[in-house]
């Protein structure tokens, strides 16, 4: 009887032992492990642990962990798992393995769940766009704003737009140190957490599937990853028109409410006048009727007051006569009572309560009581859209979205304005984005209102948050912010003429700056460097939007590269963008180096330490040649220096003389690179062979594929030659 005993507590123990065997799936070197009593997983490339297993569990089903039964029918590469919680509580957990990634889709057997994925954690992390410089509230709330790009330690149980600044939303999360992202789909109220312990993405209330993504590899391959995710699940990454890469001019910054046909075309006139390459302008506000009130706002289509504007078709064609795109702003509220709510309310067109009523909304902006558009609802957006289009009818072509003040309405769609900014890019319509989740349907992103009486570290964490985020396109606001919106003296204090100029300086350097506040309003050197700044962001815009195109393709923040993502691997290029170091510095394609001098000592410092990354790095004005892999300490970055390093493959594409023309810059003796202009997708790639750190500059030739000389001059401290679509060029030493 013992021996059966024994017999017995040894297929016991053998059964157990099986039950307990991990669940392994692998897929050319990525593998996930997951222990089915806890349902804990880890993920390994190439032999290495890239994500620990998070200690208690791996998936939590309304606060408990779920565990699951062996995956005998698993493949190789997907497996269907059953899930069960202590409290009986059902999902489906199906995973799916590629290269670069793996797809986590839980199904819960009840609607309504609170489904959360969670391993161990890791530091730095990088990415929740608006959301990474909110974080400060829920890091130290009783102390002084510090601003950071790492967002390790953030954690929200109810992450969502609105909360705060944060209106373009990404819960994507990016380890380039540890060669791993992380990102949940769903645009509700969702959980996200990151620290040194743990990582945790979920909802609070699951309506079907709920989808995690892991992704893997160098950031390349992740970005690449990332943007097939993100086009798969509907959330669309738009090619952006090179007319908004330009630098443009916002009524709001210059006039605030106060617009009319007068001051805004003799503001747009003599920026012009003065040699500013205005290429786009915004009429943000103030056109609507002024009466009734429930005609305010932008949502009053085709309407304009008749006193401050009387022949609005005509202004609009002046400023097209004038090479200019024209936008309004844009929201998708609609005041309770103004011209087109009956009609969308009888017809169903607005979100409703749960008793089936048009839902009527309250929020700082606008005022009034107002319906929102149910965007998800096709019919309704159509209806939207022949809105639109009687402000089309003047000419308009472009459009600043700026739906905001909604923050305490918790149960609202982070997409809740995606399938409007779709259509408008549909139609090569001009968008200046500001809300969305994930989906890049903008030909520019823009950071919240930022204004001369704030915290000047914000501006740049919050731009660099948006390119870790995939929202390359960064616009960061109005040059100097609202001054027509009195929330600050506009005495010119010296502080305040040191201040138009920095922040000149560091628009310059994104996809795109906007002017308002007249640069002929301040003294000399203020008008000086604003103007400069205007026109070296002019003559860099081919050079930006040819890496737009390159962002467009593979996912990859072309146009604004972090550091971190740039040399993943460069301990050094990490924990400097912040309010502490100010290291704002980051890679526009592969040969920029930007460097300017920001942050909220914009008035008193003079110098900053610049890191240069591996390779050779030149001045851009003064073409000193620097070895890079160093730290520059207490650089001299005085206003009106272009804060500008050349280095990689040390070739560009600018804007010079009215031509766009390649320029390569004496930093390396082998490389390749490829561009595009403008209006032309075609590939340019450019060869340099053969130089040795010798060789003179004067003694360098451009031929063609065929050998053909290419006439080229000296540019700088480098030289150009004018491009053709398509061509190939190579770059030698005479012999």
């Amino acid at each position: 009887m013992r021996n059966l005993t024994c017999i017995l507590a040894v297929v016991t123990c053998a059964t157990a032992a099986a039950a307990a065997a991990p669940i392994t799936l692998s897929n050319n070197g990525l593998t996930i492990k997951l222990e089915p009593g806890t349902g804990a997983y880890s993920f390994w490339r190439g032999g290495r642990q890239v994500i620990a297993a998070d200690g208690t569990a791996g998936i939590m089903l309304d606060g408990a962990p779920v565990t699951f039964k062996n995956g005998a029918g698993c493949s190789a590469t997907r497996c269907v798992l059953h899930g069960t919680t202590s409290a009986g509580a059902h999902l489906t957990l199906t995973i799916r393995l590629s290269s670069h990634r793996a797809d986590l889709i839980a199904k819960p057997e009840k609607d309504g769940s609170d489904v959360r994925f969670q391993t161990a954690g890791a530091a730095p992390a990088y990415g929740l766009a608006d959301h990474a410089v909110y974080q400060a509230k829920f890091q130290n709330a009783n102390r002084h704003e510090f601003f950071n790009t790492d967002v390790t330690g953030f954690s929200d149980d109810e992450f969502r737009s609105g909360q705060g600044i944060s209106r373009l939303v990404s819960n994507f999360i990016i380890y380039p140190k540890h060669d791993f992202a992380v990102l949940l789909i769903d645009p509700t109220l969702k959980v996200v957490q990151t620290s040194r312990a743990r990582i945790v993405q979920g909802v609070r209330h699951a309506n079907g599937d709920v989808h995690m993504l892991y992704f893997f590899g160098d950031p390349h391959a992740i970005y690449a990853e990332y943007l097939k995710a993100r086009n798969e699940a509907g959330y669309k990454f738009w090619m952006p028109k090179y007319q908004a890469f330009g630098v443009g001019w916002e009524a709001f910054g210059a006039l605030g409410w106060d617009t009319n046909t007068n001051t805004v075309r003799d503001s747009v006139d003599h920026y012009l006048k003065l040699g500013y390459p205005l290429t786009w302008m915004v009429i943000g506000s103030g056109f609507w009727p002024s009466q009734p009130e429930t005609m305010h706002e932008t949502t009053s289509f085709g309407y304009w007051d008749k006193q401050k504007y009387p022949d609005p078709k005509a202004l609009v064609q002046h400023f097209k006569d004038e090479h200019l795109g024209v936008m309004l702003g844009l929201r998708i509220t609609f005041i309770v009572g103004g011209p087109y709510s009956k009609e969308g309310s009888e017809r169903g067109y607005f979100l409703k309560d749960q008793n089936g009523k048009t839902r009527v909304f309250k929020g700082s902006w606008p005022k009034q009581p107002y319906y929102l558009l149910d965007a998800q609802n096709k019919a309704a957006v159509d209806w939207y859209m022949s809105l639109v289009a009687k402000w089309q009818a003047y000419g308009i072509n472009g459009w600043k979205e700026d739906f905001y003040g909604y923050g305490h309405y918790k149960d609202l769609r982070d997409d809740k304005v995606d399938p409007t900014n779709d259509r408008l890019m549909a139609q090569k319509q001009l968008v200046i984005e500001r809300n969305g989740y994930l989906s890049s349907n903008g030909d520019l992103h823009r950071i919240n209102d930022f204004n001369y009486n704030q915290n000047q570290d914000r501006g740049p964490v919050n731009a660099l948050a948006y390119a870790y985020s995939g929202f390359p396109f960064v616009y960061p606001d109005i040059v100097g912010g609202t001054f027509g919106e009195n929330h600050f003296s506009t005495t010119r204090t010296a502080a305040m003429q040191t201040y138009m100029m920095r922040n000149a300086q560091w628009a310059s350097l994104h996809s795109s700056m906007g002017m308002g506040e007249p640069p002929w309003t301040f003294n000399q050197q203020v008008a000086d460097v604003m103007l400069k700044a205007a026109k070296f962001h002019q003559r860099i815009a081919p050079y930006l939007y040819s890496n737009a195109r390159r962002a467009y393709a593979d996912g990859y923040p072309w146009t604004m590269t972090p550091l971190p993502i740039a040399f993943p691997h460069d301990a050094a290029a990490y924990g400097r963008e912040n309010a502490k170091d100010r290291g704002y510095e980051w890679l526009i394609g592969d040969a920029i180096l930007a460097t300017p001098l920001y942050g909220d000592d914009y008035a008193t410092a003079t110098t900053r330490d610049i890191y240069l990354p591996a390779g050779t790095w030149m001045d851009f004005d003064t073409g000193k040649i620097y070895t890079g892999s160093q730290m520059l300490k207490s650089f001299d970055l005085p206003a009106g220096k272009t804060p500008v390093f050349i280095g990689g493959t040390g070739v560009t594409l600018e804007h010079v003389d009215d031509t766009d023309r390649i320029c390569v810059y004496p930093v390396t003796t082998a490389s390749q690179a490829t561009l595009t202009l403008p209006n032309d997708a075609r590939t340019i790639t450019v060869k340099i062979r053969g130089l040795k750190p010798s060789t003179t500059w004067k003694s360098i030739y451009v031929t063609d594929a065929n050998g053909k000389p290419v006439a080229s001059r000296t540019e700088g401290h480098g030289f150009s030659f004018v491009p053709a679509a398509g061509r190939t060029y190579i770059v030698r030493a005479k012999e």
